[in-house]
């Protein structure tokens, strides 16, 4: 079975394209098959980009889990003088940020492959709609792996519906040292902050 969070998605490519809209910005977004919520910017995304305060203006930024790039594009449109990395597994989804940043002149957004970054990169913020659906060990992993790679100051900010576990997402985050806050609560979704 084909899975947004698979590498190279099976499904046959059905080109699509949806609008972002915020207060602050208008992005129009190429999306694909075979990669998540192509049909319309997901609302626990667009929640996210409407609570989060804004991002750092320098140093690097990253989107954990890019999809085609509403969260990595609006982190480089909010933050110019920025690295923005967007990481994901999905080569289809890499594909589409970089043609979507490329569309939209944000030339510091960095599409890259999860076993790809950089190891020394520190980030001075991540946000993240992360693939609740993979399971709690892959989950955990992947949030251990990169929360782990905060700066001393840096904060992240996770989006997550209340049903898919955000209230015990919260309660591992803490129970493995870090500060995590509920920042914001909207329409079953949680925004969680989370520190060093």
């Amino acid at each position: 079975m084909a899975h947004y969070f698979s590498e190279r998605p099976q499904t046959g490519s059905r080109p699509g394209e949806v609008n972002l809209v915020l207060p602050d910005l208008h992005l129009r977004l190429e999306t694909d098959s075979g990669v998540f919520s192509p049909e319309r910017v997901d609302l626990g995304t667009r929640i996210l980009l409407e609570s989060v305060p804004p991002p750092p203006q320098e140093g690097d930024l990253l989107d954990l889990g890019c999809g085609y790039g509403p969260i990595a594009l609006t982190m480089a449109t909010r933050a110019p003088g920025a690295t923005v990395w967007a990481v994901d597994v999905n080569r289809r989804s890499l594909e589409l940020t970089a043609r979507n940043a490329q569309s939209h002149g944000l030339d510091k957004v960095r599409p890259i492959h999860a076993d790809e970054a950089p190891e020394d990169t520190k980030f001075r913020a991540i946000w993240s709609n992360p693939a609740i659906r993979i399971g709690k060990p892959a989950l955990h992993a992947m949030l251990t792996r990169w929360l782990t790679r905060l700066t001393p100051d840096g904060v992240a900010y996770l989006v997550v519906q209340k049903h898919l576990g955000s209230d015990s997402l919260q309660r591992w985050l803490g129970e493995q040292g870090w500060e995590a806050t509920r920042q914001a609560s909207r329409a079953a979704y949680r925004i969680l902050k989370v520190t060093r």
